[in-house]
């Protein structure tokens, strides 16, 4: 990865390693609903019909106000009205063409609706106007990691740091590029700082457990899983890491369990099929 430091490997079990491989195919299978992540910042009493009828009823009073359109956008997309939203904000930037927080806003839902290129356009665009505004850094890092392009996503996130950003989704998220990349250490002390910023997300505790535990520090890897499934006991990610701990423990009933129970929250959860496999030998 260009730009990200090297640390040596620590050398673990066979066995731990082949759990390590494992591993990671977790963290893959937790981002495929991270642009939803973004949205759910938003509170959500905001996406309320109470609460875009009384944004409705301000741009009513104020329709030349492009910060009213912007909020009611920001609220239509956390109701999950997005083509509404794209509308408030196309005016909000019709009437301020300067306003970086609405190109941003309105990269997320491109982003969400699978318009990638619509979505880098307004992320840069938003750089463009204010070359200090981390949130775009962060959201742009997102596309370009979700896209395959870890370099560009390190280089954003990175920079996103640099501005002291408090969003703990670009920790959370260099610290995933770490983890690809093996380097588990560093990973660890980004999930940290994630994890100190928002300590109420479970994501952050999933991801410094799988570090841990691919550096052989089992005990720490089970304290997070089970510290992530008391925040979200509806995540399947989190039960099945947890399932990882019990069977590289040989406790093969417990595991089967909470593969079971993974599978019970995501019916396509690959990960936790395998497992439950491994662990009853034969197919869920």
């Amino acid at each position: 990865m260009t730009g990200a430091k090297s640390i040596r490997t620590k050398t673990v079990r066979s066995a731990h390693a082949a759990f390590a491989l494992s591993a990671l195919l977790f963290v893959t299978a937790c981002t495929t609903t991270e642009p939803i992540a973004d949205l759910s910042r938003i509170d959500a009493a905001q996406g309320s019909e109470e609460n875009i009828a009384s944004l409705t009823a301000v741009i009513q009073r104020t329709p030349n106000d492009p910060e009213a359109y912007n909020i009611r956008g920001s609220a239509y997309g956390r109701a999950g009205q997005y083509r509404r939203a794209l509308e408030d904000f196309d005016q909000a930037i019709a009437l301020d063409p300067r306003s970086f927080r609405t190109y941003a806003n309105r990269a997320l839902i491109y982003r969400y609706l699978g318009e990638q290129q619509n979505a880098l356009a307004d992320y840069n665009k938003a750089i463009e106007i204010n070359p200090r505004y981390d949130a775009a850094y962060v959201g742009r890092g997102e596309l370009y990691r979700l896209a395959g392009r870890t370099s560009d996503a390190f280089r954003d996130f990175e920079q996103a740091i640099q501005l002291d950003t408090t969003d703990p989704r670009a920790y959370y998220r260099r610290g995933l590029l770490y983890q690809a990349n093996g380097q588990h250490q560093f990973a660890i002390e980004d999930f940290a700082s994630a994890i100190s910023l928002d300590p109420n997300q479970p994501h952050g505790y999933n991801g410094r457990g799988l570090s841990y535990l691919a550096l052989g520090d089992e005990e720490n890897a089970f304290s997070d899983f089970n510290t992530a499934l008391r925040l979200d006991d509806e995540l399947a990610e989190s039960w099945a890491n947890q399932a990882l701990v019990y069977e590289q423990r040989g406790e093969t009933d417990r595991a089967a369990r909470s593969y079971s129970r993974a599978l019970q929250l995501d019916a396509e959860y690959g990960p936790a099929r395998e497992g439950l496999e491994r662990t009853r030998g034969t197919s869920a």
